[in-house]
């Protein structure tokens, strides 16, 4: 029998729908169950591309014994932590609080107020590694609640005061950033770099997107020409090129796994997550401005072509995941034997084995996860083949390379071992479309179509970006109110400050690319929302609105993890609106957002990055770039392709013909052609500069 999940739109809770265990939603009906019965909750926290929910799932969850127990002395609540980010933001941090670690599948029990009393992650069906087998945890929570009820509640009351405390400090700061603040954290992160390996931290190790792109920022700042003068540029293409390798990112199909379990990039924990590419895609991107290399576009293409293949509805919404397993078993849709390989790429196989190092043996588990073991020069001395990359980028267009080069070559054996791994049962897919992440991919997706060269790249990524942009002012703004979750049709009630601010950024990233109004009307009006619903009078903002559920308290996280804080996204946002619109209140809410974390961001940087970022832009003479045409006349596209020509990470750019509409941005009002031909204005502050008509003169103002 199917227990109360199986009307849930979640692909994760839909996994859980037929268990034995009589699990709720996260709602009312279950919250009064546990009130009116006077049991715990037993609260799990999971998400469909979680490897570990779904071996506790088999063990556990499965089993009819374990079930019987837990319907029987439990309220048992299942949540996707996709879906409900304030909850697992909320128990995240009593988890962290009472054990000093945390992950998924997250398990804590609650008292019927929602106060945690005890708090885990994955436990197993036997006691082992030090670790109690799950059946001892109910026993020991049911006998608990059962003989020491006053002692759970105070123990509940004692974890909520200190969450709620430690909220009120963590956020309290009268400081404001400088230069010598952005110089100390960037100090702070070459001092603590791993030039071994590449990255920060050690295994499990995860890429830092954003703290790569504030050192390119600091780059940009210096004035450095070339990668030898500027540490900070060596190491972030050091880490960009290390992920790139090969292990944690897919040189077959393209995209990045989360994470890589060793320290060497090598094998990673599988599962692909929307957020990780976008994130990821638009540091390649920038690195591929500022160097021109092949290599960094090529990775960005590869990533954008994976997504828009795997990863986008054909409505045009981007999915959340891919699993890390298929057929139970974790990784086996991406690794390779060597015989595999053999009968795939027949007399290709020996150049393809010595670039990747593949053996019998195998590199993981008895098989191969790909990554690079000779670089390009070693291959092509080995073989007697060119070095050289073409400038191509789709796939097909690599495939017309010539066959003599190295990069050719590869392009052809990743393309047959594609075509033999679409054959394979394939991971599943978590296809709810999230407002927050699709935000962040709408902006890489159209930041890509500006900056690259190629009609056919440009056209492509117009449309996805478009498509995108679309769909979640669509399907997830029904009846002009936004949500943050959709499938099939059904949206969830909840949104949350991450939805806002990363739609904002997505949006008015589209409308630096095509300049279409009404991008940046609907981001004018969802900042205006997202003030209104989410601002703390005391600095900073919620990260649940106004009118949300009332929970155990009401979360302001400004760390970022995997994902960008929403306080960060928000501050970054209104800075750019700010630009767009010269309205002081965005302005004057994000310094006060900064003031927030100055002293955190410069000791903990990597926890940091997207505000450091924010703070860089905050900082910098920000030029805003106004460009008319003349309707039905002379268009203006040579002066914006200058404008796009470089990395320019602190300028925002307007453009319309004359006159400009209603709706467009303050940026472009009272801007005239000079002498009726195309003109560039260039401003600081709404400040401008005596407005150009030729390329040279626009180059040297910008």
């Amino acid at each position: 029998m199917p227990n109360h999940l199986i009307s849930e739109a979640s692909p994760y809770l839909l996994q859980h729908a037929n268990n034995p265990v009589d699990w709720y939603p996260w709602g009312e009906q279950a919250l009064n169950k546990s009130r009116i019965e006077n049991k715990p909750i037993f609260l799990s926290i999971g998400y469909a591309a979680c490897h570990w929910c779904h071996v506790m799932a088999r063990e556990s969850f499965e089993d009819t014994e374990t079930a019987a127990f837990m319907n029987e002395h439990f309220v048992n609540i299942k949540v996707d932590r996709e879906e409900r980010p304030d909850l697992d933001a909320i128990y995240m941090q009593a988890t962290v609080a009472m054990t000093g670690s945390g992950g998924w599948p997250m398990s804590v029990f609650l008292t019927p107020d929602l106060k945690p009393f005890f708090t885990g992650t994955y436990f197993p069906p036997v006691a082992r590694y030090n670790t109690p087998s799950f059946r001892d945890v109910l026993a020991g929570i049911a006998r608990t609640w059962k003989e020491q009820q006053s002692e759970a509640a105070r123990v509940g009351d004692e974890v909520s005061t200190h969450l709620q405390h430690a909220l009120n400090v963590n956020l309290q700061s009268d400081s404001t950033f400088t230069q010598e603040h952005l110089d100390a954290a960037a100090k702070n992160l070459l001092d603590n770099y791993d030039w071994g390996n590449g990255g920060w931290g050690s295994a499990p190790k995860f890429p830092q997107p954003m703290t790569v792109e504030f050192l390119l920022r600091r780059f940009a700042l210096s004035g450095a020409v070339g990668e030898d003068e500027a540490p900070i540029l060596k190491s972030s293409f050091h880490a960009l090129r290390a992920m790139a390798r090969g292990g944690m990112y897919d040189v077959v199909g393209g995209g990045f796994s989360r994470y890589s379990v060793d320290n060497f990039w090598r094998v990673p924990h599988f599962e692909k997550m929307l957020y990780d590419n976008a994130l990821l895609a638009r540091a390649y991107l920038h690195a591929w401005q500022i160097t021109g290399d092949p290599f960094f576009k090529r990775v960005v293409t590869e990533t954008l072509d994976f997504i828009e293949r795997e990863m986008t509805h054909p409505e045009g919404g981007f999915y959340s995941s891919l699993d890390a397993d298929s057929e139970h078993e974790e990784g086996k849709f991406y690794v390779w034997t060597l015989d595999e390989v053999r009968a795939i790429l027949n007399d290709e196989s020996n150049f393809f084995e010595a670039a990747y190092g593949i053996t019998t043996r195998g590199n993981w588990e008895g098989k191969t996860v790909l990554q690079r073991a000779l670089d390009d020069p070693s291959l092509a001395a080995r073989f007697k083949l060119d070095t050289s990359t073409s400038a191509s980028t789709s796939s097909a267009q690599r495939l017309s390379a010539s066959s003599q080069t190295v990069p050719a070559k590869l392009a052809d054996c990743h393309l047959k071992l594609l075509s033999a791994r679409a054959k394979r049962v394939r991971p599943g897919t978590d296809d709810k479309v999230l407002t927050s992440w699709n935000g962040l991919m709408l902006a890489a997706v159209a930041e890509a179509a500006r900056i690259f060269d190629e009609t056919e790249l440009q056209s492509n990524y117009t449309k996805l970006a478009t498509r995108c942009a679309e769909f979640l002012l669509a399907q997830l703004r029904p009846n002009s109110k936004l949500k943050h979750s959709w499938r099939e049709g059904k949206t969830t009630d909840a949104v949350f400050l991450e939805d806002y601010a990363a739609l904002i950024l997505g949006l008015l990233e589209l409308y630096q690319t095509d300049f279409n109004d009404k991008w940046f009307v609907s981001a004018k009006q969802l900042a205006d929302e997202m003030i209104e619903q989410f601002n703390d009078d005391a600095g900073g903002f919620f990260d649940t609105s106004k009118d949300g559920e009332a929970l155990l308290l009401r979360p302001k996280d400004v760390q970022d993890n995997a994902t960008p804080s929403g306080n960060a996204l928000a501050c970054e946002a209104l800075l750019k609106l700010a630009a767009f619109t010269d309205e002081g209140k965005y302005r004057d809410l994000a310094e006060r957002s900064l003031g927030l974390v100055v002293g955190m961001a410069v000791r903990y940087p990597t926890a940091f990055g997207r505000w450091l970022s924010a703070a860089d832009f905050a900082l910098a003479r920000v030029k805003q770039v106004a460009i008319v045409g003349e309707s039905g006349g002379e268009d203006a596209s040579e002066l914006i392709r200058v404008v796009r020509s470089a990395y320019r990470p602190n300028i925002v750019i307007a453009s319309s013909a004359y006159p400009p509409s209603d709706d467009a941005p303050a940026l472009l009002k009272d801007r005239p052609l000079k002498n009726g031909t195309p003109t560039a204005y260039v401003c600081e502050g709404f400040v401008c500069k005596n407005p150009v008509t030729s390329i040279a003169e626009l180059k040297e103002l910008l």
